[in-house]
């Protein structure tokens, strides 16, 4: 039976990269966007500039699930290299889009899904004599299709093209023709009712669309950042960009036209954390923006600020590793590299947004908890969140916030005498004072080093002076748990034993699959974790269930590892989900493996606890 469903389903677009699908495909998500109903699309592109097969997956949704669910309900196929595949990702009663202009033998076909061929090229050629026009227009030329089959009405994407070609009306008139010849042939020639229909509904209320990188370099904007140095890697570049574009309108000068701010790319990753690490030395909010790679060269660095205990702000969007591993894929597998990076006892503060609403603020908080920590923060997004748009909260600012510089000694306070240890603790948190470069002329001054020094900042070899300084440093660690954003706790609808861990990325499809085990009667409790050091609620929430499940796309269970070796936990008791193919979690995947789970134990949360009780 064909699949029938109303703002309720998953398409997916199989292209070749370089052929300009990617606008056409995000043109038809904004347009069911604009009629009211949420979507979540995922570009899945090879790291190549051309040729290569990519994907764009558009989840629409009216119940507001933003996730990946699993499973297709229409695959548009446009990419012969990897039909076969794609063919077989449909479910039991999908439909297939393809171009029809060459014939495609039954035996590639599949009994089950309903094909409708529409012969593209023909038609695109037909009316285009540049090949470049002609493939361009071939893409709006489906979405168009495809837009007359779902229900899209054409005055959305009138609205959408008039909007992105304002002063160019050739274009306007251009891209609508081309719009229309596909809403005019599937009118003449696919007359029956589709299972599939798009109706105006009002979901999206007053939520934003865009994209986590852009959020991140807003929130820098916001947070204070004078300073970014960066070097161009895959996924994180658009971060440096983003921050550029948004600098040349709110740091530029009025009246004198003056720039304030400085942004530099630097020769590679070791020479812009360098430059950042000077800037937080010097006073300025600074940060960078890498991946992996990135990191993995920028360790020595890392270690130097912790130690010298130097303000600096690191945005890491994740990808696939190690080495090069999967630049254009998505993972959460620089959790362990991040949180202890540099040689030697370091620990180090991870942020974990779940959208570009938190990326804003978790970026903008990153450089408000350096400075006052004098450490550096990291903002662990990653491919998923950061180069996908998402339905996400509108960003909020206080204006009459200030920022939370720390402890920086004033020249009013030194004149009077005030004592001045750069490396001591004086009240018990960790925190030292410090002061800035040129804060008095005679006072206030100290070495920075990486070596081992006393409460003075003056070289010592002495192990007491060495432990002294690494336990306060812990004692700085153990501060910032309070500081850091604190867990989000989901309680279940039903009583139970068994816990769910989970963040950044995963929470869309970690909420949905929530609601799907709750329909079979099994439920957890939920806790999203949203940073590192773990709060003491981390704690007592593992210590109320029997069983904790910790979800996270790694191999090797990194958040798991982390929860262990911090609490000291059973590791029986932490159970891990792992998702790690590149591709973004899906309920589906989570709900299958909890499940399984379940089975090893022979377990069902709600049936355990009532025994619990009872006993």
């Amino acid at each position: 039976m064909a699949i029938a469903s109303i703002n309720e389903f998953v398409i997916k677009f199989a292209n070749v990269n370089g052929s300009g699908s990617a606008s056409a495909n995000e043109l038809f998500a904004k347009a069911i966007l604009r009629m009211g109903v949420p979507v979540s699309p995922r570009n899945i592109f090879p790291s190549n500039i051309q040729g290569l097969p990519t994907w764009y997956e558009v989840r629409v949704s009216e119940q507001g699930w933003l996730g990946r669910r699993g499973g297709i309900d229409m695959m548009v196929a446009m990419n012969p290299q990897t039909w076969d595949t794609d063919i077989a990702e449909i479910e039991p009663g999908g439909y297939l889009f393809y171009d029809a202009t060459r014939h495609v033998p039954a035996e590639k076909l599949r009994p089950d899904i309903e094909v409708i061929g529409m012969p593209l090229t023909e038609i695109s050629n037909a009316n285009y004599a540049d090949p470049r026009q002609r493939q361009l227009f071939k893409n709006i030329i489906y979405v168009g299709a495809l837009s007359h089959l779902l229900g899209v009405d054409e005055s959305v994407f009138e609205k959408l093209f008039s909007e992105q070609y304002k002063g160019k009306e050739l274009l306007l008139q251009s891209n609508m023709k081309a719009l229309r010849m596909g809403r005019d042939w599937m009118a003449q020639n696919h007359r029956s009712a589709f299972g599939l229909q798009v109706k105006a509904a009002d979901r999206v209320g007053e939520r934003i669309f865009t994209d986590g990188n852009s959020a991140a370099a807003l929130g820098c904007v916001y947070g204070g950042a004078t300073v970014a140095a960066w070097y161009p890697i895959t996924p994180s570049s658009s971060v440096a960009e983003a921050f550029q574009k948004y600098c040349e309108k709110f740091r530029v000068e009025d009246d004198s036209g003056r720039h304030r701010y400085a942004i530099v790319q630097a020769e590679d990753e070791l020479a812009s954390i360098g430059i950042v690490v000077g800037a937080g030395w010097n006073g300025a909010r600074a940060f960078t923006t890498t991946s992996g790679p990135g990191i993995s060269l920028m360790t020595e660095f890392i270690g130097l600020a912790y130690f010298a205990e130097i303000p600096v702000t690191i945005i890491n969007v994740q990808r696939g590793g190690p080495s090069t591993g999967m630049p254009t894929r998505t993972q959460q597998a620089d959790l362990l590299s991040c949180a202890w990076a540099s040689h030697g006892d370091t620990k180090h503060v991870l942020l974990l947004p779940q959208d570009p609403n938190e990326c804003f603020s978790f970026s903008a908080q990153a450089l408000d908890l350096a400075d006052r920590l004098q450490t550096p923060i990291f903002v662990m997004t990653d491919l998923d969140i950061g180069m996908n748009q998402r339905l996400c909260e509108p960003f909020a600012w206080d204006d009459a916030q200030t920022y939370d510089r720390g402890k920086v000694m004033s020249a009013e306070e030194l004149e009077a005498g005030r004592d001045f240890g750069r490396y001591k603790d004086v009240d018990g948190d960790g925190i030292p004072w410090r002061t800035l470069p040129g804060t008095h002329p005679s006072k206030g001054s100290y070495f920075t080093r990486g070596t081992t020094r006393d409460p003075y900042a003056r070289y010592s070899e002495r192990g007491p002076d060495y432990i002294y300084n690494m336990e306060r440093l812990m004692r700085k660690f153990q501060t910032a748990a309070d500081l850091v954003p604190q867990p989000i706790l989901r309680q279940a609808s039903g009583p139970t034993e068994w816990g769910v861990l989970y963040f950044g990325s995963t929470a869309p499809a970690m909420e949905e699959a929530f609601e799907q085990m709750a329909q079979l009667g099994l439920h957890f409790n939920g806790l999203r974790l949203r940073a590192y050091p773990f709060s003491q609620m981390v704690k007592d929430f593992i210590d109320r269930h029997d069983k904790v499940l910790v979800v996270e796309q790694n191999r090797d269970a990194q958040m798991r590892t982390l929860l262990i070796h911090e609490f000291d936990l059973n590791p029986a008791r932490v159970l891990p989900v792992l998702h790690y193919d590149g591709t973004p979690i899906t309920a589906r995947f989570i709900s299958t493996a909890i499940q399984g789970h379940l089975a090893v134990f022979d377990s069902n949360p709600e049936r355990d606890h009532s025994a619990k009780e009872t006993t």
